[in-house]
């Protein structure tokens, strides 16, 4: 699980942020996740036409740093080998480089979900499923599609209709599921706490719960364009 001060931390993520990064991971290859010097979701994308990228503070770096005085000109090196990530600092920086909090010394290859840190910048590796190099990661790490009642799935197109049209829409509320399916607010709030428990959102914080689950609930092809539609 992600630590707190991890860039894939989700209650420092928006709704909206979440969302790129959940299209990010359908996608085919590995991304970088971290936030620039205002604070803003960065995903920089490990193509196939990428075999080396240089992280540092110099604009002329793949991925610069410029906002971060502890990063030197040019810091560390990733490194597609094998198929595999890895990343170099090889005496490059000055003050070092981390992955997990453990120094780098010479090479380190990156699974799913490491976080290197150079200076104060922290950046998450990230593989997806449909990478062709994504490591073997434990049974049930990934959320399953859960089993839902016909009552619970009305209720989550209901709350993510508003997407209908475009991804930065807000779910709907509990008083609009409520007179959309003829339900009380009780009814509704109930079927949501069990949604939250079914797709593994409830503990999150209160104010992302919903849009985080509309978002899981469409990228797992639960609700579908079509079923927003009807």
């Amino acid at each position: 699980m992600p630590t707190p001060d991890s860039p894939l931390a989700r209650h420092a993520a928006t709704p909206h942020e979440l969302y790129d990064r959940l299209g990010a991971e359908r996608g085919a290859h590995p991304f970088l996740v971290f936030r620039d010097g205002d604070g803003r979701q960065v995903l920089f994308v490990l193509g196939q036409e990428r075999s080396r990228v240089s992280i540092g503070r110099n604009e002329a770096n793949d991925v610069s740093l410029g906002w971060d005085s502890e990063v030197s000109r040019l810091h560390a090196e990733l490194e597609r080998i094998g198929g595999e990530w890895t990343v170099a600092d090889d005496g490059l920086s000055r003050n070092g480089s981390y992955v997990n909090e453990e120094r780098v010394t010479g090479r380190r290859r990156l699974r799913d979900g490491d976080v290197v840190r150079l200076g104060r910048t922290a950046i998450a590796f990230r593989v997806p499923d449909d990478a062709d190099s994504r490591p073997t990661s434990p049974a049930g790490s990934r959320v399953a599609v859960p089993h839902l009642s016909p009552g619970q799935r009305r209720v989550l197109v209901a709350l993510c209709r508003p997407y209908k049209d475009t991804h930065m829409a807000a779910p709907a509320t509990n008083q609009q599921i409520a007179d959309e399916l003829f339900l009380s607010v009780d009814a509704v709030k109930a079927n949501l706490r069990a949604l939250f428990a079914a797709f593994g959102v409830d503990h999150l914080p209160q104010n992302q719960k919903r849009s985080v689950l509309a978002i899981r609930a469409m990228q797992l092809g639960v609700v579908s364009s079509r079923d927003l539609e009807t």
